[in-house]
Order: structure tokens, then C-alpha cells, then sequence
């Protein structure tokens, strides 16, 4: 789907948490209701943090783990910038710029284009 932005973002992390599921990650117990969705801090075990989807976190013999691929990268647009959504969770849409870049940017930051 193809969205405009509606409202610049600039992203806010050099160098987000990359989860693959099944990764061990370790939750902080810092907890932020973003917008009405839960978000988790948590680490992986190669050492990265950042926030992340409450429902990407299952139980797993020996703490947590992730429940599938979770990439927190942001994604840096413009007003009037056109980018397309490639899927959607907690108030946010990853996103693919025309140059390839791609990341999450809030979805209170587009609108639907049929561009």
C-alpha cells in the first residue's frame, strides 16, 4: 500500500535491535503504552536495545524469546514523500523509500495515496 507522509520523521536510532525468531531477548521490565499499543525495552543477546512490540515476545524455557523477525529501524521522510507500506503493528508502518531505504515510521505520519 502506498502511503504520503503527512508529517516529517527523523529516525531516532543509529542502531536498533534486530531480533530473528527464536532469538533469546531479555526484558528490562521498562514498559510504555505508545498511542493505546504496549511497547517493551528489551536486549538481545548480541547486546542491542530498544523498543519493542508486546506481541513479538513469547515465552521460552529460560526467559523470553522473539516470536518472529523484528527489525526496529526507522525510517527518516518527509512531508510529501511518497513510501510504501509493507506491514503494520502498534501504530507504526514499515515502510520502502523510492531510494530502497525502509523502516518504521508512524502511521499518524501518513495518509492512504493511490500515487
Amino acid at each position: 500500500m502506498k502511503f504520503k507522509v503527512t508529517e516529517d520523521w527523523t529516525a531516532t536510532y543509529v542502531d536498533p535491535i534486530v531480533l530473528q525468531a527464536g532469538d533469546v531477548l531479555y526484558l528490562t521490565g521498562r514498559k510504555e503504552n505508545w498511542d493505546g499499543y504496549i511497547w517493551l525495552w528489551a536486549k538481545s543477546a548480541g547486546g542491542l536495545e530498544g523498543w519493542i512490540p508486546d506481541t513479538i515476545v513469547r515465552k521460552a524455557n529460560d526467559g523470553c524469546a522473539a516470536a518472529e523477525d523484528y527489525n526496529a529501524a526507522e525510517l527518516t521522510c518527509q512531508v510529501g514523500e511518497i513510501v510504501t507500506g509493507e506491514k503494520e503493528t502498534h501504530g507504526w508502518v514499515f515502510c520502502r523509500s523510492a531510494d530502497g531505504s525502509a523502516g518504521w515510521v508512524p502511521l499518524k505520519n501518513l495518509v492512504s495515496s493511490v500515487e
